[in-house]
């Protein structure tokens, strides 16, 4: 019996890969949402992301597929070539190729140094956008530092502890207990946590503003000991695995890049947290009727917002 009563794969944006991971002309292949994909940057620069398996007879597009042109696929099979708006464009024995042949597209958007795709599991069209992150590319912040986990769970249970006040004392040996607000948008979701941390000269006050624009799309701003943003990223491998990013970026200190090396201590510390989640998510269940008690957290507001990411109920 499945840890969980939701679907694996939620409705809304899925980081497939960042923006540097893209050469023009160079196919690259990935398995997201339980589907084989490819991804390419097009001769204008524009992202595309399509499904692999060739409809001709089956071929995996990524593996030894090419770019000709700046934008068409060529399968390693029988050289049909595809067009990034899916359709087959050339059969290099025939003269017409069939008008019903397709690739399935997805849904793009590329911002903030990261490519995404739109999933949903009725084919709707988007529903919300991602916003433009203010610090992204300025120069008083510093390019990311990528951090990855493959965590066998679901990112919307993961995501439960960033309104899990206790487990920031009893895991991760936070001084005193978070003050918490959660506030719910539509799909936004905003958390504030304010608490003592702990360091080498006393206690000072930190904060931790989580936004969440819908299921796999977060913003962490942490302020304190030096101002720090997060953009975390989970997106389904299958229904077991979930492919987890945190990509981090320090305000520069001084006008240098992280002067004190402080910013990297914070990411030391904040990877250390990670490690510690990783086996709780990897070994619970998902409880639809948890027993709660005043300080845990407002979980009724997360759990009510998370659902509006299904079509269907649980």
């Amino acid at each position: 019996m499945s840890r969980f009563p939701f679907p694996a794969y939620a409705n809304g944006w899925f980081r497939v890969a960042y923006s540097d991971e893209l050469t023009p002309g160079v196919l690259k292949s990935a398995h997201y949402l339980g589907r084989d994909l490819v991804i390419f940057r097009d001769s204008a620069g524009t992202a595309h992301v399509l499904d692999a398996i060739c409809p001709h007879l089956g071929a995996h597009l990524g593996v030894g597929g090419t770019i000709v042109d700046g934008d068409r696929i060529r399968c390693p099979f029988h050289a049909w070539e595809w067009g990034a708006d899916g359709a087959c464009k050339r059969v290099p024995y025939s003269e017409r190729p069939p008008a019903n042949a397709r690739l399935r597209t997805w849904p793009v958007v590329e911002k903030n140094g990261l490519v995404l795709v739109w999933h949903h599991d009725q084919d709707a069209a988007p529903s919300f956008e991602l916003p433009d992150l203010p610090h992204y590319g300025q120069p008083d912040w510093t390019p990311y530092r990528i951090l990855r986990w493959t965590v066998k769970s679901r990112w919307l249970d993961m995501n439960e502890n960033a309104v899990d006040r206790a487990h920031f004392v009893y895991v991760h040996g936070a001084h005193t207990m978070p003050e918490s607000t959660v506030e719910a948008d539509g799909p936004i979701l905003r958390c504030q946590s304010r608490m003592k941390l702990g360091t080498p000269k006393g206690e000072i006050p930190g904060g931790i503003d989580t936004t969440d624009y819908g299921p796999a799309f977060q913003t962490v701003h942490l302020t304190g000991i030096i101002e720090t943003w997060m953009v975390n990223t989970a997106t389904p491998v299958d229904e077991e695995a979930t492919d987890v990013t945190f990509a981090y970026s320090v305000h520069a200190v001084d006008g240098a890049s992280d002067k004190h090396g402080v910013g990297a201590a914070i990411i030391r510390d904040l990877e250390k947290q990670m490690l510690q989640d990783i086996p709780i998510w990897e070994n619970k269940a998902y409880l639809t009727r948890p027993f709660l008690v005043e300080g845990d957290g407002p979980f009724g507001v997360y759990r009510r917002w998370m659902k509006q990411f299904f079509s269907t109920t649980w």
